[in-house]
């Protein structure tokens, strides 16, 4: 691999572009940016220019298509249409881990999924005990969230020397939560169900799947339906990100070739492509060795998955592109408004208090139990310490938190200080979080 980048011409584009794109690959990359918008939101939201900020996510943009439409806000088109990508990602990831990764085995998932239930359970009780019968009583699902892009784009500044396994877990944990969180907002987040829209959005999914069914691969036909069921979601009363989740458990996972028929097939083209033309000819020159190129490319093709190339075509534009324009919109919570209603209340000490001893709690304690009672092994590397440090980094529950307070709290007068809760837990979180991981490179006195 070496010998080739070395050898191959690198154009001046290629210059100027690869750091950037190095940057990007880095997995602290997302969590570097989503830092920097959501500090630009605050900064505007607390800035002169504060109205201006405001006014300009209640803009309103229209759809129209034969004389019928869309038109909403510029925040709802964020929160309803943009997010809804950012859970197709995320179903997709789930159905990878469910199918080949770490949930894929009861003996493997058990302790990140008892873990993310404790970590989700726990934040939620002691909401609900600080908020019994208030007003804010409603956003007890606020700090069940994990926010798996910050949580994991926080987890390089603990320092190399952590095991792959502390990635692998929190990744886990958050994936399993992202499943709770999807099933919290789909039942107990919705308005009044429309019984056709809903319908309409089972036939739909139905169709998908039975394309998935036929072996249709071709991504045009699922995004098209897609689109459909998010439409259908959005008219139903439930939160069309439900739609989301649901189109990714329906996109085909199966390759139509092994990989030894890959290997013998590839090799085959590639000889065969050796054996055509003179060496350093150019291929433009060679019609025979280009159309082997394509044929070269096919079997890749069918060697991937259309999961496989989704998420890879849509993570990077989720995680560089939806969640920092989320926390742009949403993120920015004027203090001064915020003031006015009282930034320490039982909604946000309750969000603080579920995201910042909750979490940590929940993860710790449900995997501790587990492990302790012979049901489930401890990850290999891991110590309990590490276990604790990504407790506390599950309690990062920025975006995932905010989207849930705006469909709890609306404009409502709790949706300022509940930002704030979230805002002040999540980086407590992140850095207590980051500071145990950071001494527990070498601690092993709590491995046993």
């Amino acid at each position: 691999m070496g010998h080739s980048r070395s050898s191959s011409r690198r154009e001046p584009v290629d210059r100027l572009l690869t750091p950037l794109q190095d940057f990007l690959r880095h997995e602290a990359a997302g969590g570097m940016v989503l830092m920097v918008c959501a500090a630009v939101a605050l900064l505007c939201a607390n800035s002169p220019w504060g109205d201006r900020y405001a006014a300009l996510w209640q803009t309103k943009v229209g759809v129209d298509v034969a004389g019928k439409g869309l038109s909403k806000p510029l925040l709802l088109w964020i929160n309803d249409g943009l997010m809804a990508v950012f859970f197709f990602v995320a179903g997709l990831e789930i159905k990878r881990e469910i199918m080949v990764g770490e949930l894929s085995s009861v003996r493997r998932a058990l302790v990140p999924i008892a873990a993310a239930a404790g970590g989700m359970l726990l934040p939620a009780a002691i909401y609900a005990l600080l908020n019994r019968g208030g007003p804010g009583a409603r956003g007890w699902g606020i700090p069940m969230a994990t926010d798996i892009a910050f949580a994991v784009g926080v987890l390089p500044f603990a320092g190399r020397g952590l095991p792959v396994a502390a990635s692998v877990f929190l990744t886990s944990v958050a994936i399993a939560d992202d499943i709770g969180a999807t099933l919290v907002i789909a039942l107990f987040y919705a308005g009044g169900v429309s019984g056709a829209a809903l319908a309409a959005a089972g036939a739909l999914f139905a169709a998908m799947c039975i394309c998935n069914w036929a072996g249709v691969r071709a991504i045009v036909v699922y995004s098209l339906l897609g689109a459909g069921l998010w439409v259908a979601f959005l008219k139903s009363g439930l939160h069309p990100t439900a739609s989301g989740v649901l189109a990714a458990l329906a996109i085909p996972a199966r390759s139509r070739i092994n990989a030894d028929e890959f290997v013998e097939v590839g090799r085959s083209w590639v000889e065969r492509f050796a054996s055509m033309g003179e060496h350093g000819q150019s291929i433009l020159a060679n019609p025979e060795q280009a159309a082997t190129v394509v044929a070269l490319e096919e079997t890749c093709h069918h060697a991937q998955t259309p999961l496989q190339r989704l998420e890879h075509l849509v993570h990077p534009w989720a995680a560089f592109a939806i969640i920092p324009v989320f926390a742009l919109a949403n993120a920015g919570v004027s203090f001064r408004e915020a003031g006015q209603g009282g930034l320490v209340n039982a909604t946000s000490m309750g969000i603080v208090g579920g995201l910042l001893v909750g979490k940590v709690s929940g993860v710790a304690g449900l995997a501790w139990l587990l492990v302790r009672a012979g049901l489930a092994e401890m990850p290999e590397g891991l110590t309990w310490r590490h276990i604790i440090g990504l407790g506390f980094l599950a309690g990062v529950g920025f975006t995932m938190s905010l989207f849930i307070a705006q469909l709890a709290f609306g404009e409502s007068a709790l949706l300022a200080p509940s930002k704030i809760g979230i805002l002040v837990g999540s980086v407590l979180a992140g850095v207590i979080g980051v500071t145990v991981l950071r001494t527990a490179r070498s601690q092993r006195e709590w491995a046993s």
